[in-house]
């Protein structure tokens, strides 16, 4: 009986290890399957050159990006009814100095591109 009993935790304290190798091997799933791709580029209204270090962000939650040397951006949201995004330029004389700006897409599929071009300041 005791011998059974034994066996058992053993078996047990087996699979809970390989459960815990295989996810730290693989991770845990996620659920990007829900979610809307935000992506786009920012441009400058003065030069039609890209700008770089702008923050992109979501209102409602806490998911942004800046914008890379092309002035690029892309980053997951959750799906809502009615999405505000948000430009603003967080490190000023550096890149330049660009007006925030707010905008609020059209989604109709799960993919969202946006050419925003910023006035200077």
């Amino acid at each position: 009986m005791k011998r059974n009993w034994t066996r058992k935790l053993i078996g047990g304290l087996s699979f809970t290890s390989a459960m815990f190798v295989f996810q730290a091997c693989y991770g845990t799933p996620q659920d990007f399957g829900l979610d809307i791709l935000i992506e786009g580029q920012v441009k400058s209204k003065v030069t039609g050159l890209p700008v770089k270090g702008i923050k992109v962000s979501v209102e409602e939650n806490m998911q942004y990006d800046f914008t890379n040397d092309e002035g690029k951006f892309s980053f997951y949201t959750e799906p809502v009814n009615s999405l505000k995004i948000k430009f603003e330029d967080i490190d000023f004389a550096q890149y330049g100095t660009f007006v925030n700006k707010d905008t609020i897409p059209a989604i109709a599929d799960k993919r969202v591109y946006l050419n925003i071009v910023l006035d200077s300041k």
